[in-house]
């Protein structure tokens, strides 16, 4: 104060001000009270800015012997970093007092002290149990003063989150740091990264609730900058953000991105997801959010389609992000890729079984993602900006194998029909090219038959498609009773359905009638050669009715043929008894005969 008077060089100076003076008016007074002797109560509440104030006052130990300096210094070392309770105290005290606290490493030892702590057994370390959240059941810490828990008590592995996440977002990095460091598990550290996101980002994962009030945190304090739980936009736009709100917001969101541990299922996806809206809404750092990205798409089996409903904030066309979507399954696809091509270094049989489990592992998740993306296309298909090509693109994104049934992709696809009736002939052949007529189910297939927005040539191959599981079935039940293993289906795959398929439709009906009356025909031939069995059959029956039947003939014919054999017998013994007379008969006068006619 001396050096400050004389460099003024003001004879009539009467009043000093110390307006850079770290803790302010509070630790002057202190340091005051030191200087004339008065007895000073060094608590975690005030040590940290009267040990700054004393490094700001010069108040070393060339002036006098157990100066401030030394005095505080001795408090920290040997009181408050053997407290956990204290060390948090301080710690959260030294938000007010930078660059001082930094320099002078009050942060560096307090975090490196409470990493130590909670990495530590706690039934072996007396310290107090300071921020208990009041619906986990943790034990009465507070009740008991400097005393460890009992033996029978089990403490949850949990039991820090609280304390640390009253802490601001740098000090609660450089604990995690810590932490990290000392070697917890990743689980764990996850874990404490969520529990803080839900205490200074409440409202995480409401829907269009807008600008969240939180006006007090859990000790009562105001909200104002960082004293207290941050409010959180979830809709609207950009513009309409408060600048320092989100400054702080983006400021949150960016560290905790920064120390996420790196294995994965740190964290769960839907978190990862309820940051990514946050981060794309206040224009976090690109590099962050390829980041973060990244992070989702290692975990990307684990979404819900309620978290993949990101809205678009770029002002794009579309009401949700598909883009943002098809970048997370790209990210996915790599990290498949990456893992099932990493190299392993155990034995044959062991990386043999390694590699069918990895493969089998990998099939189901390809598969979880396909009915997500199946139901996110069927969400998002309702918007009537959302362009055939973005659709296209997500529904082909997967590989053929990821999908066993596609029910979920007919279902988006007849919801983009009815989105979209204004679709041309040539658009809704190319968009139901992303489809599998055979991997439909039967309900499907009956759907699709009768769906009036298909084009004719997707019916006709759904159709086809039947007949053809049809005959395989009836083959296969067949040959399998008669035990023949080299059975092949009629169609094995999509490419040979499609090659059966006809392919000139660009002729629109002309083809199509072809075809129908080709299967007229066949119907025909069918009909004509059941009529031909059956006459025959009725030929074949009146012949047999003719061979089992007695013939009964009338009395008319049997007098004819009675005078027949009179007259035949009578020429006979004519001839005999006259043999020498043949022209009697001629001489003889033959009588007359009548013929009475009808008219």
């Amino acid at each position: 104060m001396t050096r400050i008077i004389y460099e003024t060089r003001d004879e009539e100076l009467s009043k000093i001000a110390l307006d850079d003076l770290p803790g302010g008016p509070e630790a002057f007074e202190l340091a005051a009270k030191f200087c004339y002797g008065i007895a000073v109560d060094l608590t975690a509440t005030n040590i940290s800015s009267l040990r700054c104030a004393a490094e700001y006052l010069e108040m070393t130990e060339d002036l006098e012997e157990g100066n401030l300096i030394f005095k505080t210094e001795a408090f920290l070392s040997y009181v408050v970093l053997s407290s956990w309770r204290d060390s948090i105290l301080v710690l959260k005290s030294c938000e007010r007092l930078s660059p001082w606290a930094e320099n002078l490493q009050i942060v560096r030892r307090c975090s490196e002290s409470i990493a130590w702590k909670a990495c530590a057994n706690p039934k072996g370390i007396k310290w107090q149990y300071t921020g208990k959240h009041p619906n986990v059941s943790s034990p009465k810490w507070n009740d008991m003063k400097d005393s460890s828990p009992s033996r029978n008590q089990q403490v949850p592995p949990d039991w820090w989150f609280e304390d640390v996440s009253i802490l601001r977002i740098d000090h609660f990095v450089r604990v995690i740091t810590a932490i990290k460091v000392k070697g917890m598990r990743h689980e764990l550290i996850g874990a404490a990264l969520m529990h803080y996101a839900a205490k200074w980002l409440p409202g995480l994962i409401k829907e269009g609730s807008g600008l969240l009030d939180n006006s007090s945190n859990s000790d009562g304090s105001s909200s104002s900058s960082w004293k207290g739980g941050l409010q959180m936009i979830v809709s609207g736009s950009r513009d309409e953000v408060p600048s320092v709100q989100a400054k702080d917001q983006r400021m949150i969101i960016e560290s905790l991105i920064s120390i996420i541990p790196q294995q994965k299922d740190s964290v769960s996806c839907s978190f990862l997801l309820r940051l990514l809206r946050m981060a794309n809404l206040l224009k976090v750092a690109p590099a962050l959010v390829t980041e973060l990205e990244k992070r989702v798409g290692m975990q990307f089996e684990q979404a819900t389609i309620a978290d993949l409903l990101i809205p678009s904030y770029n002002k794009s066309e579309t009401s949700y992000d598909v883009d943002l979507v098809q970048r997370l399954l790209e990210h996915f696809l790599v990290q498949e890729q990456t893992e099932s091509s990493s190299p392993s270094r155990s034995s044959f049989s062991d990386k043999h079984m390694h590699d069918a489990n990895q493969k089998g592992a990998n099939l189901n998740a390809k598969m979880r993602v396909a009915r997500l993306v199946d139901s996110y296309l069927t969400e998002v298909s309702r918007d009537r900006n959302l362009s055939l090509t973005k659709f296209q693109v997500l529904a082909e994104a997967l590989p053929e194998s990821a999908r066993t049934c596609d029910d979920g992709l007919y279902r988006a696809i007849d919801s983009y029909l009815k989105a979209h009736p204004t679709l041309s002939e040539h658009e809704r052949k190319r968009l139901c090219r992303v489809m599998d007529c055979q991997k439909l189910s039967i309900d499907a297939c009956m759907h699709a038959a009768q769906n009036e927005r298909l084009p004719l040539r997707v019916v006709v191959q759904v159709l086809f498609s039947e007949q053809v599981k049809i005959s395989n079935a009836i083959a296969s039940n067949s040959l399998k009773d008669a035990g023949d293993s080299h059975y092949q289906p009629l169609v094995s795959n999509r490419k040979t359905l499609l090659e059966a398929t006809p392919q000139s439709f660009q002729e629109g009906w002309t083809t199509a009638k072809k075809d129908i009356n080709t299967l007229k025909f066949e119907l025909e031939t069918v009909k004509a050669k059941y009529l031909q069995l059956q006459n025959d059959m009725n030929s074949l029956q009146r012949q047999f009715d003719k061979i089992t039947k007695p013939k009964q003939a009338s009395g008319w014919t049997a007098g004819w043929k009675k005078l027949s054999k009179l007259t035949k017998m009578t020429n006979l013994e004519s001839h005999d008894i006259s043999p020498h007379a043949p022209n009697a008969e001629q001489t003889r006068k033959t009588p007359r005969r009548w013929r009475n006619s009808i008219s």
